[in-house]
């Protein structure tokens, strides 16, 4: 058994429908991913104690409001992406301490059919910077910011294009596994891929993560029920000069890289002892970017580890077995823990890693915060 075990369990998981135009408001779609995750962890909702909402979207005073809920811990990570792992931490931190009971992590976004990205406030850090010495030169989208890290790479290792069009046709594949994923039924080839349409170079069409209208809930305790998945070990890190992506040094060096390392030292165990990992996959380059940061794969060799369907189902390192956010569902990465709960419950039907005990979560915020989980379920 690995050690580092803090005794918190994710005991429930919800979702709904995913799409790119729900008929109900985001609240509702949170009030039903919420239930869903009671049932799932076999409480009563009015049970749930602790909340932690994503910050910029439902606030949990309307759950609180719907449900009838009396909180005695409330708190919001602010990490962007990075919050849904980071808030593990937080949670189990909540119910191993005696301050909540069932903490409740929630999201509920209308990120298709609501307002574009571009048109939301910013939660980014460093505005100032942001205003003066980025939006004058058109830099004012995700893609067109993490694009400049993509570059760099290809500066420093090279990088074929078709590497990054295997990440998105594995995440693809694996959604045409999981018929809750937004592009179940759709396939894509690496033909398709090539032919994507520039959005931010090197990223084209195909390298971006979806836009989603939907809603998911995790529910951690301090029980340790037959299906309940541990906690084993949660870490979160900002990259040197955290309101900026150009002047680390390394330059590729971010907040992941830090927090993974201390999940390692933490457990004892290291990436070769993951059966699966759930990777933040705002864009294509950010799975390989991560997968060595974590410590999958050596610096300016992902590639090798990508080829030959190693980030598939039966590969070396099965990657988003759920189709991930390129395929499955934006969820700012709360999907990712519900589907590594699900496969090590054994829940996930045709896209099921066999005999899976460990899987490793990642979450990717702001300008290259990281955060990281190592999940176990009964056999560990």
């Amino acid at each position: 058994m690995p050690g580092g075990d803090n005794g918190a369990s994710i005991i429930g998981v919800g979702n709904t429908r995913y799409s790119r135009k729900a008929d109900g408001s985001a609240e509702l779609l949170a009030i039903e991913a919420v239930l869903a995750a009671a049932a799932d962890a076999g409480i009563d909702p009015r049970q749930i104690d602790g909340i932690i909402p994503y910050p910029g979207h439902v606030g949990d005073d309307v759950i609180q409001a719907e449900l009838g809920l009396s909180p005695r811990f409330r708190t919001t990570v602010d990490m962007g992406g990075c919050s849904a792992v980071s808030a593990l931490r937080i949670a189990s931190m909540a119910v191993m301490s005696g301050a909540a009971r069932h903490v409740l992590l929630f999201r509920g976004l209308k990120g298709s059919s609501g307002a574009r990205k571009a048109d939301r406030p910013s939660f980014l850090p460093g505005q100032p910077f942001r205003r003066h010495l980025e939006h004058v030169y058109g830099i004012n989208t995700p893609a067109q910011r993490y694009a400049v890290l993509c570059q760099r790479y290809k500066h420093e290792y090279g990088l074929d294009r078709r590497t990054l069009g295997e990440i998105a046709i594995a995440a693809r594949a694996h959604a045409n596994l999981n018929p809750g994923a937004q592009m179940y039924g759709r396939e894509l080839t690496m033909e398709d891929y090539l032919a994507g349409r520039l959005i931010a170079d090197p990223y084209t069409l195909f390298d971006c993560c979806l836009e989603t209208d939907g809603a998911s809930a995790v529910i951690v305790s301090a029980r340790n029920d037959g299906r309940d998945i541990r906690i084993l070990s949660v870490a979160e890190a900002q990259g040197n000069s955290p309101d900026d992506t150009s002047n680390r040094e390394p330059f590729l060096e971010i907040g992941l890289t830090q927090a993974a390392n201390d999940v390692w030292a933490d457990l004892g165990v290291g990436p070769e002892d993951m059966d699966a990992a759930m990777i933040y996959d705002c864009f294509t380059f950010e799975v390989l970017h991560q997968i060595e940061e974590a410590g999958f794969a050596r610096h300016g060799e992902a590639a090798t580890l990508i080829a030959d369907g190693g980030i598939r189902l039966g590969g070396k390192l099965p990657i988003n077995t759920h189709g991930g956010m390129l395929s499955e569902a934006h969820q700012a990465g709360l999907n990712h823990v519900v589907e590594a709960v699900r496969q090590l419950r054994g829940e996930c039907g045709a896209r099921q890693v066999q005999n899976a005990r460990l899987v490793a979560v990642t979450g990717w915020g702001q300008l290259g915060d990281g955060s990281f989980a190592v999940l176990g379920g009964k056999h560990v």
